[in-house]
């Protein structure tokens, strides 16, 4: 699918220009029952490690990915690149890459306390979602940007902005029928260079996304009521 709207460019220093907003206002039963009904479906995401090795359609991924990139940016900036990695033999290396890093952690560089929270669990050095899953989307964030004369432009509060996409792709993964998961490699340098990315980006996750594979368990996990995390004043 090739997308027609028109190109995006920086609009670093043009004039303010608004245009109207007028989005019809939702009925309140209907408001009240789509939130019911999306608070009912979030509640049934969970973070997978046991992935299906079966094809996911690759548009729902792509939609998912356009749906992510409606997030609000610092400035407006919008400084993320989502890369799409199907090939087997690039899984394969990011995968090799990332259990090196992972051994070292696990040995000692993450500290007792670190891998006490981790405990819970169940994880381990050994990311078997790399190459099972059928597809892994490995986000960047863009520290910079480039003039058209090569002057770097500096991008503004680029982790909340990218951290923020990154939810939002999780949220329509998840109720578009798939599983996913944040997968974090400390350090990731070697993803820029698997994947061949320029200078100005820097990984931020890799997100393995397919179904559950039929055997697949995961942690017995509660999550915080909505009293412990909710304060109104």
């Amino acid at each position: 699918m090739t997308e027609t709207a028109d190109a995006w460019a920086p609009a670093h220093g043009e004039p303010y220009r608004p245009v109207p907003y007028r989005p019809a206002r939702m009925p309140r039963a209907e408001s009240l029952t789509r939130a019911a009904e999306l608070r009912a479906r979030m509640q049934q995401r969970r973070t997978v490690r046991q992935f299906a090795p079966d094809p996911v359609p690759e548009q729902v991924v792509r939609d998912a990915v356009a749906c992510a990139s409606t997030a609000p940016s610092g400035a407006h900036q919008q400084p993320w690149t989502f890369v799409l990695v199907r090939d087997p033999e690039v899984r394969r290396r990011i995968r090799e890459a990332a259990e090196h890093e992972e051994r070292i952690s696990y040995d000692g560089r993450l500290g007792e306390e670190w891998l006490a929270a981790l405990r819970p669990l169940g994880t381990d050095e050994v990311k078997a979602h790399l190459t099972d899953a059928p597809a892994l989307l490995v986000v960047f964030q863009q520290r910079y940007w480039l003039g058209e004369d090569g002057t770097k432009h500096k991008h503004y509060y680029v982790d909340e902005s990218v951290g923020i996409a990154v939810g939002m792709l999780l949220s329509a993964l998840h109720l578009s029928g798939l599983a996913a998961l944040v997968h974090t490699p400390s350090p990731m340098r070697f993803l820029s260079q698997v994947l061949n990315r320029p200078e100005n980006e820097k990984a931020f996750a890799v997100i393995p996304v397919g179904y559950p594979a039929p055997d697949c368990q995961v942690p017995d996990l509660v999550r915080k009521s909505l009293d412990q995390v909710l304060v109104e004043v």
